[in-house]
C-alpha cells in the first residue's frame, strides 16, 4: 500500500532527500484514486506546513519533538511494556516476524520503530488494516498527545487511525493526557537518563539512524497480527472496519 509508505517516510526523519521531493509527494497526494478525501486533506496540510519550513528548521523541530522524552517517542513498545523485561520478548517476537516475511533490519534498528512497523504493514496487502488495529492504541495516545503540544504530525497519526478502521474516543482520550507532565524539560529529560539503559538486539540509535531495508517482492502477504498487550492506561478500540 503506496499510502503506508509515504506516511512512513514522513513519520521517519526529515533527510535532505525528503526535503527535496516534497512537490513531487504533493502531486502524488493531490492525485491518486487510492486516498480519500479525508486522508487526502490530512496529508496535504502536513506537507504543506513544511514545505514552507526551511530544512534545517524542520529538523531541528523533528529532534526536539521525538528525541527528547517518550511521551511521544516513535517506538511502539515504549508506550506498551516501559522499560519491562516484556518488552524484550515482545521485541524479539515481532523481529521474528518481520524475518519470515523477508523483511531485513540493520544492526543499529529496533522493528518496534514505527515507520519501520509502517514499511511491513505496507506489504501485507488485505492485513495491513489488521496490524494498524492492533496498534491503534498507540496511534490513538501519540496523536492525543501530538495535537496538545500543537504538532502537525497528529495528522499522520490521525491518518494511520483513518485506515486501521478503528474509532476511537477522542475527547475522553484529551482530557485524559490534558494533566500529563511533560516529560521533555531539562529536570524530566535528566531523570531519564539516570535510568538503567535497555538493549535489546543492538545500539539503539536515533531516529535519524532508523534507515529501513525495503522488504522484497517475495515478503508474504499473510501474516498474522502478533498479540500486543495494551498498556493499563491506553486507550481501547471500539470496534474494526475494513481500510476501504
Amino acid at each position: 500500500m503506496k499510502t503506508l509508505n509515504l506516511i512512513s517516510r514522513l513519520l521517519d526523519y526529515p533527510a535532505d532527500e525528503l526535503v527535496e521531493n516534497l512537490d513531487e509527494l504533493t502531486r502524488w497526494v493531490a492525485e491518486s484514486s487510492d486516498i480519500d478525501t479525508a486522508l487526502r486533506d490530512k496529508l496535504l496540510a502536513f506537507i504543506s506546513y513544511f514545505e514552507r519550513m526551511d530544512a534545517l528548521d524542520w529538523q531541528s523541530e523533528y529532534d526536539g519533538l521525538f528525541e527528547r522524552g517518550r511521551q511521544v517517542s516513535l517506538h511502539l513498545f515504549e508506550h506498551v511494556h516501559g522499560e519491562s523485561r516484556d518488552r524484550g520478548q515482545a521485541m524479539v517476537d515481532l523481529m521474528a516476524r518481520y524475518r519470515s516475511a523477508g523483511l531485513a533490519l540493520n544492526e543499529r534498528e529496533l522493528p518496534d520503530y514505527l515507520p519501520t512497523y509502517l514499511e511491513f504493514c505496507a506489504t501485507q496487502g488485505e492485513a495491513a488494516t489488521e496490524w494498524l488495529a492492533e496498534v491503534s492504541h498507540v496511534l490513538a495516545l501519540l496523536a492525543a498527545r501530538l495535537r496538545e503540544k500543537d504538532s502537525p504530525y497528529h495528522l499522520l497519526m490521525d491518518g494511520l487511525l483513518q485506515l486501521s478502521g478503528v474509532e476511537v474516543d477522542v475527547p475522553a482520550l484529551q482530557q485524559r493526557i490534558a494533566g500529563e507532565e511533560p516529560d521533555d524539560t531539562p529536570e524530566a529529560l535528566d531523570k531519564i537518563w539516570e535510568e538503567e539503559a535497555v538493549s535489546f538486539s543492538g545500539t539503539q540509535g536515533s531516529a535519524c539512524d532508523q534507515l529501513t531495508m525495503r522488504p522484497s517482492e517475495t515478503q508474504r502477504r499473510d501474516g498474522q497480527p502478533l498479540n500486543w498487550v495494551n498498556a493499563a492506561d491506553q486507550a481501547a478500540p471500539q470496534h474494526r472496519a475494513s481500510m476501504e
